[in-house]
């Protein structure tokens, strides 16, 4: 392997000299710049940048750890992505298929050493779970979990966009509204929290809340979404809205009630959550939630910049505002 001291003695310089030309920590005269590199180029001699790193103490790179690269996730990574680039550092994401051991293991030390910092989607440990870590590295934590006071946290207006999208349906005529993807015990905040928006539309418009309009959906996929809808139309639960706690569960319901004759919007109306790309292009668009991408994205990455500058500095706590996009699938206010 080829070393600083093969390139200065190609080039005729001291290896201090070599090692000012490739860090640029001090001025080298041009032409003694230019024999260096061009040894450098001669010998193919490649600068060990891990190293340089490691004794700098920074890696240039920010891990961005989610449950999946799917959906929602991979949309926020591509929010993400260009906003660490623009600092020079790089993007690297890591899965963790909202398995606790899996979170726990991205905020080890043997983790933590390779990034200059982590953004973590929290999916499945508990609170005390996370106060029980002791991190070495900034972290930002994202999701909708509640998590510990002393860590950074984003997290969406899930019940203020689910009330959104509701109260939207409710003026659109619609008075029997599944909550599909909902759930009656506390099994995950995102689910809890738009059960609860779904809840405040209807007691806010002085309609019932039934427990038999709260439906479970099996992974929070299409295929569980059409199953389980297809269940309720064959039970014969009279409905004519449905709000989909996310937009995959909405491309599972658009395939149910196609399946069975039911015409969006005018047999029941359908909304979801996440504004993904796909809710453009899936007849008759999907009225959705959007929340607010970029700017998730950039308060991530800007408490993450900021606890690199100043780890002593004070905890934020944000919640990331949202917008109903009205497409095809509702009604306009009657």
């Amino acid at each position: 392997m080829v070393t600083m001291s093969d390139v200065a003695r190609e080039a005729g310089v001291s290896v201090m000299t070599v090692s000012n030309v490739l860090s640029e920590r001090r001025p080298v005269g041009a032409p003694t710049r230019a024999r260096v590199l061009a040894a450098v180029e001669a010998l193919g001699f490649e600068v060990n940048l891990t190293a340089r790193h490691l004794r700098a103490g920074r890696t240039d790179t920010v891990a961005l750890v989610v449950p999946s690269f799917h959906d929602y996730f991979g949309e926020v990574a591509d929010e993400i992505a260009p906003l660490v680039e623009a600092e020079g550092r790089h993007l690297v994401l890591e899965r963790t298929a909202a398995r606790p051991e899996q979170e726990i293991a991205s905020l080890g030390v043997a983790r933590l050493h390779l990034y200059d910092g982590v953004l973590l989607s929290v999916a499945a440990l508990e609170p005390e779970q996370l106060d029980r870590v002791r991190t070495t590295k900034p972290v930002v934590l994202l999701g909708e979990r509640d998590v510990p006071g002393r860590f950074d946290h984003v997290r969406l207006a899930n019940e203020e966009g689910a009330r959104l999208a509701t109260a939207h349906m409710i003026a659109g005529g619609s008075r029997r509204i599944l909550v599909l993807g909902g759930a009656l015990e506390t099994t995950h905040m995102m689910t809890t929290d738009r059960r609860a928006g779904w809840e405040t539309a209807h007691r806010e418009a002085g309609l019932p809340v039934d427990d038999r309009y709260v439906v479970p959906v099996a992974n929070y996929s299409s295929a569980g979404a059409r199953d389980a809808l297809g269940e309720v139309i064959a039970s014969g639960l009279p409905f004519d809205g449905v709000f989909a706690v996310t937009d995959v569960i909405a491309l599972g319901a658009i395939s149910a009630l196609a399946a069975s004759g039911l015409r969006v919007p005018d047999d029941v109306q359908l909304a979801g959550f996440d504004d993904l790309d796909v809710s453009n292009f899936v007849p008759p668009g999907i009225t959705s939630v959007d929340p607010n991408h970029p700017g998730v994205a950039r308060e991530a990455v800007r408490l993450l910049h900021r606890r690199m500058a100043d780890a002593g500095a004070p905890a934020e706590h944000l919640v990331a505002p949202v917008r109903l996009v009205v497409r095809g699938s509702t009604r306009a206010a009657r």
